[in-house]
């Protein structure tokens, strides 16, 4: 009979190891060791494995192409639509995560409503009644018939033989963090659990051909709750970020099998769910004011133009250590920043407190919004404004040189559309009439700020 022994397991990375330890080796986490019991394998089971098997019969890649057109299932939401590729690709496994209280559910049920219209749709909940999910397709008054239909459970296996049996389309999982399965004895969230049951949901779509979107939970961190193995076992991963209180809500790709990482879908919540924004770059500026410290960035989500304020606030501190506070931007990059303009202008920002906000709940990640951020904490600091007229754009290096932005054109485009006659924006760029460029940080901010 095999030996059963215990093993201790990493809740976030997967690590395993023999014995206990407070911080794990791999990912650096403190207390996320849980025992595990594991029968050992023999030297048998891996000579029985090497012998067994059969030889795979490959086909030529022309062989296939062309001959079907896999025809995605659309959730009628043009823009998350595009997020996906052009809808869901059946077969096809999506994670999609979020913050709680971001939306996901809401989300979900509408998606769930839209893709009825022409696809059977299966609702699976093991957090909610079928009583409470029927409420929220109420108050969203998303049109629904029979076919969309709904089920609790907390069994992988069970929800694995639904799917096998090819009556859906499409079937939603929320959420993948409270499943189980009942040969493994861990409860449900742990490594083991996430793992296993992944697979067997995932096999199951993949041999009926039925698109499946897991939904799952993140960490305090932001990240996805569980191994890094549930990521690369999808095809898809969607983040759904923004601010849960206001603002706008953005569902990006992380990861895409069948489709491109560079676009978002852009929403706010109403009273009647998520809606797609048609203009958010008119919205983000709508109640702007001029004042110093205040600054339009041409910016790009994925691929997708915007225009968003940056805030700025500079004030004398009241304690020995400066305050440097940053609210939708990187507060590494902040400091790095506040460093290149005390060494390469005459601002002195040691005994200032700072604070910067991006207007909309917008997470920026462009390397392009390095300037406008330079130029929203001097305009703040000397208390000078920049022309309503002008948009800024462009990376700034540690020597205060203004670097070339991707995507040049198109946040051009965007920001003649809502009527500014001009951006300051790396030199390099100057083949457009439009753009007034700028070497270094210096003369950006001795030029422009009045």
């Amino acid at each position: 009979m095999a030996k059963s022994k215990s093993q201790y397991v990493c809740s976030q990375c997967g690590y395993t190891t023999s014995k206990w330890a407070g911080r794990c080796e791999e990912c650096g986490e403190w207390n996320t060791f849980t025992e595990q019991v594991v029968e050992s394998a023999g030297s048998s089971v891996v000579a029985k494995s090497a012998n067994s098997g059969k030889a795979l019969i490959p086909s030529a890649v022309g062989s296939s192409s062309g001959k079907t057109q896999v025809k995605r299932l659309r959730t009628e939401i043009s823009d998350l639509d595009i997020v996906l590729g052009g809808g869901f690709l059946p077969g096809g496994v999506v994670l999609l995560a979020g913050q709680p209280g971001i939306g996901k559910s809401t989300l979900l049920t509408q998606i769930a409503a839209t893709t009825a219209a022409s696809s059977r749709v299966l609702y699976v909940s093991g957090e909610e009644s079928i009583e409470q999910i029927s409420e929220r397709t109420k108050r969203l008054r998303a049109k629904s018939d029979d076919k969309l239909q709904l089920a609790t459970s907390n069994s992988a296996e069970d929800i694995a033989a639904t799917i096998r049996t090819s009556k859906y389309d499409l079937v939603i999982v929320d959420s993948i963090q409270t499943l189980s399965l009942n040969e493994i004895s861990s409860a449900p969230g742990t490594v083991s659990q996430i793992t296993n049951s992944s697979n067997v949901i995932i096999r199951a779509a993949k041999s009926t051909n039925t698109a499946v979107v897991l939904v799952g939970h993140v960490t305090k961190e932001g990240s996805i709750a569980g191994p890094k193995v549930l990521e690369h076992l999808v095809d898809v991963v969607l983040s759904f970020e923004g601010d849960r209180y206001g603002g706008f809500r953005i569902v990006r790709a992380q990861k895409n099998r069948y489709g491109s990482t560079n676009e978002a879908a852009i929403f706010e919540m109403s009273d009647e769910g998520l809606k797609i924004v048609d203009n958010p770059s008119a919205s983000l500026l709508e109640e702007r004011q001029n004042l110093d410290g205040s600054i339009v960035l041409a910016t790009l989500e994925g691929a997708r133009p915007l225009l968003v304020e940056i805030q700025a606030l500079v004030n004398p501190t009241s304690f020995g250590y400066p305050k440097r506070t940053a609210s939708g931007f990187d507060l590494n990059r902040l400091n790095l920043l506040i460093a290149v303009l005390e060494k390469r202008t005459k601002l002195k920002l040691s005994d200032k407190d700072i604070f910067i906000n991006v207007v909309g709940g917008l997470k920026l990640s462009d390397p392009a919004a390095d300037l406008a951020v330079a130029m929203a904490i001097a305009s703040a600091s000397a208390g000078k404004k920049l022309s309503d007229e002008a948009v800024v754009f462009g990376e700034v290096g540690l020597g205060g040189e203004i670097r070339s932005a991707a995507g040049w054109h198109h946040r051009v485009k965007e920001a003649k559309k809502l009527g500014f006659t001009y951006a300051i924006a790396p030199k390099a760029h100057k083949s457009d009439p439009f753009i007034r460029g700028v070497t270094d940080m210096r003369q950006a901010l001795i030029d422009y700020l009045q």
